[in-house]
């Protein structure tokens, strides 16, 4: 009546294998991490100590629970225990979390940037990506950070203005009432020190000390003892503490107490896509037929100055650069431009007004300097009335990372008695207008090769690259936020997963491929 069942007997076969399908990803994963060389891993183990376990294996357990919507450390360790393919790509062996978790975030620290090259080359070799086409974007994705707990850069530059302002005010109150003192005593006129300098938390000990000393001789000076005691226990530590903040924000607006190398960013997560102020990364990556070739994390919101850092960690990586860079309007600045050219690459990337130019009402715009036309033999613009404007002069201005953008100013000789005037500029006098040449010639550029056939297919195709890797990313593998704190370990976090999404993409076309061959 019932199939026979006991569990005391010993049943065959005893191998985990067998229980696996043929085409089944983790066959995948452990393919990929067999055709490692052992040298890789060699850096990260310096030898002493028990034997370790073996890099591969922990390896592919990390890559394939990330394939699997397992990210945190305790999870993989119970998943080795109790889930066949696990315990198969484990050889049976039990590692801990904690095992676990310094391997992958402390272990693989100098690793896992060649362990992705090594197999992007795989792929690169059994033609799954060309390295041609290079699709550029970045996401925001959440820090493992409390959002509560943060510093804003104006409010420190704020609170410390007002700190010189009462240290400086003290300081003067102290020498109005001990002015011949100071002279018998010899010492430095504390009110010139906050006056002629910035204070800084050295020289406010210094100055500490110094009043110390004067109390020493006058032990029963009430106001000098309150006067030491403040500082010594109210406004140098707090000056100390807001050296730190800014020394830790760097060129930053705001990082967060729980993860320091977060910076508060708008991030777009909720159903009615309203934007929350969240401590988070900008992730970049680039990407060909959906295959992530190359990943960085940046503490910057903003994706323009992201770019150039980018292909500079991809060329190091992979030793050359894609010829052909595809992004959208947020990388298109004057800066990237000419960093492009000068690495010979071609450049698809819009810049921000290139769609509102096609709408009939950016045309008709006659204040817009693009429907105008340039003289370059006569260095003048000319207005839609007719009107020239000349050259007055030339400026400079320096970009935060140090480029040199030069523009040059142009006046009209008269808008008197103009009918269109008022659509043209709100200015009461003739209109005048900043331009930079070298930019101008930039979007004309790339203007034309996004109006080509080709240009336009590359930049279609754009929106299904890296915009499908992000969703399948954040939705349907649920990577949201990070589990790892600080910016070495959470880039060690962007790197397994861009490992294992490569794995993944290649196990689905290879299954698609076998079926296709079975029909």
């Amino acid at each position: 009546m019932y199939i026979q069942y006991t569990m005391d007997q010993l049943t065959l076969p005893m191998d985990l294998e067998e229980d696996i399908p043929e085409n089944h990803l983790v066959r995948v994963v452990n393919a990929a991490v067999n055709r490692l060389s052992d040298n890789i891993f060699a850096s990260a183990y310096p030898g002493g100590g028990r034997d370790s376990y073996h890099p591969k294996m922990l390896t592919k357990v990390i890559v394939y629970a990330y394939t699997q919507r397992i990210y945190s450390s305790r999870q993989i360790a119970k998943a080795v225990r109790e889930n066949v393919m696990f315990m198969w790509i484990a050889g049976r062996q039990r590692p801990d979390f904690r095992t676990i978790n310094r391997f992958r975030s402390e272990r693989m620290k100098e690793v896992l940037e060649r362990v992705f090259t090594a197999v992007l080359q795989f792929l690169a070799e059994e033609n799954y990506v060309q390295l041609e086409h290079y699709f550029v974007d970045g996401t925001k994705i959440e820090a493992n950070a409390n959002k509560y707990t943060f510093v804003w850069g104006k409010a420190v530059v704020k609170k410390q203005a007002k700190l010189q302002e009462k240290v400086q005010t003290l300081f003067a109150t102290i020498e109005e009432a001990e002015k011949q003192e100071d002279r018998e005593h010899g010492g430095q006129d504390l009110s010139e020190l906050g006056e002629t300098a910035k204070i800084t938390s050295e020289k406010l000990e210094m100055a500490v000390k110094q009043l110390e000393e004067r109390l020493q001789a006058k032990p029963k000076d009430k106001p000098l003892k309150k006067a030491v005691r403040v500082l010594r226990k109210d406004l140098l530590p707090r000056l100390r503490k807001y050296e730190e903040h800014r020394e830790i924000l760097g060129d930053r607006n705001s990082f967060s107490k729980t993860d320091k190398d977060a910076t508060f960013m708008r991030m777009k997560e909720d159903h009615m896509l309203n934007g929350q102020l969240k401590p988070g990364y900008n992730v970049q990556i680039g990407t060909e037929n959906q295959f992530i070739v190359g990943y960085s994390l940046h503490q910057r919101p903003t994706d323009t100055r992201c770019l150039k850092p980018h292909l500079e960690k991809v060329k190091a990586a992979l030793g050359k650069l894609p010829g052909t860079i595809i992004a959208d309007a947020g990388y298109g600045g004057e800066e990237n431009y000419a960093y492009l050219e000068t690495e010979q690459l071609e450049a698809l990337v819009k810049y921000s007004t290139y769609h509102k130019e096609k709408s009939k009402k950016w045309q008709k715009d006659i204040s817009k300097i693009d429907n105008w036309h340039y003289d370059e033999s006569e260095d003048t613009w000319m207005c839609p009335v007719g009107r020239k404007l000349v050259f007055r002069y030339e400026s400079k201005e320096e970009t935060p990372s140090g480029f040199e953008i030069r523009h040059r100013h142009y006046r009209s000789t008269s808008c008197e008695h103009c009918p269109l005037k008022p659509s043209c500029t709100k200015a009461q006098g003739n209109r005048e207008i900043k331009v930079s040449l070298r930019y101008m010639r930039y979007k004309q550029q790339v203007r034309d090769k996004l109006r080509s056939e080709e240009g336009y297919a590359l930049s279609v195709r754009r929106m299904i690259e890296p915009e499908s890797v992000f969703g399948q990313m954040k939705s349907n593998r649920g990577f949201r936020r990070f589990l790892l704190r600080g910016l070495p370990k959470v880039s060690l976090e962007v790197g397994w997963l861009s490992l294992a999404h490569n794995l993944l993409k290649k196990a689905a076309i290879d299954q698609n491929r076998n079926g296709t061959e079975q029909k």
